[in-house]
């Protein structure tokens, strides 16, 4: 038998035809539960075994380190060994090494932090500080996203300011001048920079360039339709002339705009590679004819997407389930009655079920609901480890070590625990750096060196500060020293001895037992890099640790149900889904009701939580819901009516619910859904200092505006018996008062 020809089988026919096609481009269109996963690593281990390819020239880049994790996992059992010398990745790790090796090319030294969304946060608010900007007025928040478009489009603060259309686009461009300097000051890249450092070191070294471009012979994209023009440039670059790029993905499936993932790549793909060959895969293996059926019929709807048939071979199966519960409360106790009588009735395990929804805020009653009735549940999007106090104050000790320009994490810790050095002693401190034109690191090194030679201070400091400053010096170096010859666990614990971190945190009144085994968490975490040299040990583990996502953590349990939005939702799967809040304002969000473009992303999002259930699918609305301040009747939303009546049924028992007259509106051929939707209200733009009147709350003043996905949080002050309230503004009643 010819070598790797095994790999062939069980394949259906497009799955072979797209395993077996090596050299040009290649344009997959996989649609839900097509097991592209299966074709992906298939058509690596075929150029491997079957064709001789040499692991080394093999590159495979995807979104998630878990989607990445699993791919490696089956190319382990495909290519054993080999699978050691592929390179499979997110493209932020890719990225991250490559900027690690060849970084200095263009100005970036190898030891370089990577700031996450709270470090970028603290740098903004400086950079505002600089362009005498007033947080209040310019929300630091919308600052960074207007950044971070521009950084995904490849533009710095130069050009942002070039093409600045807006006033705010101004004065972002402003704040990203200031922000450039401030991380080149510690060091520091952040998420978008990885990408554009990326891009700009492959377009600028031809050097580099040519030799990444030698050694990645075959290139491989997963979920090709959520990549931004930063990811589709460094994948062009990559794959140079020999254009040996297969593409996997799927345009009904991109529902990351906010996130600037432009489906315009996926759909001009063969426009940019004439020569491109197009492979569907369209039998899915996931969901019942049903569930696939109703899928279809709602994405069918749009304009913007690629035309293919999906089918299955799993049967028909059973209809969804419609229910319209009263309220959020009685839309959550239904879930939670329904999950309890397919685990009776059924056989269901409560891993099995996912309740999905729109917004992360939606959870709070099904959070409250879990707690009322003793079920156990994962809340996906929580808290994450990595930012828990405790666990982030160690990371900024090791960020510290390793990257000691690194003043934003230097800021974070240097008075954990407390150590007699004031706010005040450091805006001295941090001044004298910037005029002498050093990190502010180095500064304190100085410090310490002149009280070692027993000469005055530098700085006009007070003594007790000027001593705390130096002793604090004096450790983070021994510990520098340490670091480049000690194993990484031992590192952590010399640490947290040599800085009081230990005792400061057992000694502590807030929960210091959970807070230290959240310690002993990270401190088992690391085991995993302390076979690696000293120093590389350090740099991976605190890379590693930059580039995880909320669902990169998500494991699967028998015993607990799993509360995750729609976004996080995408690339998993479960047997049972509930998806709550199907109503006009919330899915599909109020904010897409702006464009035609909007509305088609939201269908997307919700054709996407469709498509995560395998064997039943409920989908749920409330008569009434409250939400962030406000309370009031709502409307089904159109999806509803997209899908055809014949897929859809009735709960099959009652719920308890609030006065008959109120009921649910289902009748034997199930719910009224058929009415058009009521037109949103249109929204007020708002400012900070805005007069505004509520329906309940009377007459406001806005004193914060704060952007989010895809929508935006309004603080307003109202009279004194009503107080501050935080709202969104997609679902306040809110009128602007003019003049």
């Amino acid at each position: 038998m010819t070598p790797g020809v095994e790999l062939l089988e069980g394949l259906n026919p497009a799955q072979k035809e797209a395993v077996e096609t090596i050299d040009g481009p290649l344009l997959i269109i996989a649609g839900p539960g097509s097991g592209k996963t299966r074709v992906i690593t298939h058509r690596i281990a075929y150029l491997v075994r079957a064709c001789g390819v040499s692991p080394r020239r093999i590159i495979a880049v995807t979104f998630t380190n878990k989607a990445a994790r699993e791919m490696r996992d089956r190319l382990q059992q495909l290519v054993g060994a080999q699978a050691d010398a592929l390179t499979v990745g997110t493209f932020h790790a890719f990225c991250a090494l490559l900027l690690r090796r060849e970084g200095e090319s263009i100005g970036l030294p190898a030891n370089y932090s990577i700031y996450d969304a709270d470090d970028q946060l603290s740098l903004i608010k400086q950079a505002m500080e600089l362009a005498e900007l007033e947080p209040k007025r310019n929300p630091p928040q919308a600052i960074r996203s207007v950044i971070s478009k521009a950084k995904s489009l490849l533009m710095d603060s130069r050009g942002l300011a070039q093409r600045a259309e807006t006033y705010f686009e101004e004065i972002s461009a402003r704040v990203f001048h200031h922000y450039e300097e401030l991380l080149a000051r510690n060091n520091a890249v952040d998420f978008d920079d990885l990408l554009m450092k990326a891009v700009l070191l492959l377009q600028e070294v031809s050097e580099v360039r040519e030799r990444y471009q030698s050694r990645y012979q075959y290139l491989m994209v997963d979920e090709f339709q959520d990549t931004n023009v930063a990811q589709y440039r460094l994948a062009r670059l990559l794959a140079g002339d020999q254009a040996n790029i297969c593409v996997v993905g799927d345009p009904d499936q991109s529902i990351y705009s906010w996130r600037s993932a432009d489906i315009r790549n996926i759909l001009s793909f063969q426009q940019d590679y004439p020569q491109a060959k197009t492979i569907s895969l369209e039998q899915n293996y996931r969901s019942t004819g049903a569930i696939l059926e109703a899928a279809q019929n709602l994405i069918s709807v749009n304009g913007m997407r690629l035309q293919k048939g999906l089918f299955t071979d799993n049967g028909q199966g059973a209809p969804l389930v419609v229910h319209e519960a009263y309220d959020q409360e009685e839309e959550a106790s239904f879930v939670l009655g329904e999950i309890d009588r397919l685990v009776r009735e059924e056989s269901v395990k409560p891993g099995d079920c996912a309740v999905m929804y729109r917004v992360n805020a939606q959870s709070r009653a099904l959070e409250e609901a879990c707690l009322h009735r003793g079920t156990k549940y994962r809340l996906v999007g929580g808290v994450r480890f990595y930012q828990r106090r405790e666990v982030k104050d160690l990371l900024a000790y090791l960020h510290l070590l390793h990257n000691p320009a690194d003043e934003v994490n230097l800021s974070r810790v240097i008075s954990v625990p407390p150590r007699g050095i004031g706010a005040k002693s450091m805006q001295a401190l941090a001044r004298w750096a910037l005029d002498q034109q050093i990190p502010l690191f180095t500064a304190m090194q100085r410090i310490a060196a002149c009280r070692s030679a027993g000469e005055p201070c530098p700085v006009a400091l007070p003594s007790r500060a000027a001593k705390a400053v130096a002793d604090f010096a004096t450790m983070v170096d021994e510990l520098i020293a340490s670091s480049a010859n000690t194993r990484i666990v031992d590192l952590i614990d010399q640490v947290l001895e040599a800085t009081g971190l230990r005792r400061h945190i057992q000694s502590g009144e807030d929960r210091p037992d959970e807070r230290w085994e959240n310690i002993l968490e990270f401190r088992e975490i690391a085991q995993e890099y302390n076979a690696e040299e000293p120093a590389d040990g350090l740099a991976t583990l605190l890379e590693r640790i930059s580039l995880v996502a909320d669902v990169d953590s998500y494991e699967e349990s028998e015993e607990s149900i799993t509360l995750i939005t729609l976004h996080q939702a995408k690339g998993l799967e479960f047997p049972v889904v509930f998806i709550v809040g199907l109503e006009e304002g919330l899915l599909p969000h109020s904010r897409s009701m702006e464009s035609e473009e909007q509305l088609e992303e939201e269908r997307r999002l919700c054709y996407v939580g469709i498509t995560r259930a395998q064997h039943h699918l409920y989908l749920l609305r409330a008569f009434r819901r409250g939400f962030m301040g406000s309370t009031g009747p709502t409307v089904s939303s159109r999806f509803l009516r997209e899908i055809p009546g014949h897929l859809l049924t009735a709960a099959k028992r009652e719920q308890s619910v609030k006065p008959a007259s109120k009921r649910s509106s289902f009748g034997a051929r199930g719910p009224a859904i058929d009415a058009p939707p009521a037109p949103m209200p249109v929204r007020p733009t708002l400012e900070i200092g805005d007069l505004v009147r509520h329906s309940s709350f009377g007459e406001g003043v806005v004193t914060d505006f704060v952007a989010s996905a895809g929508d935006h949080e309004v603080t307003i002050q109202f009279r004194e018996d009503v107080g501050v309230k935080r709202l969104l503004l997609s679902f306040a009643p809110l009128e602007k008062i003019e003049g």
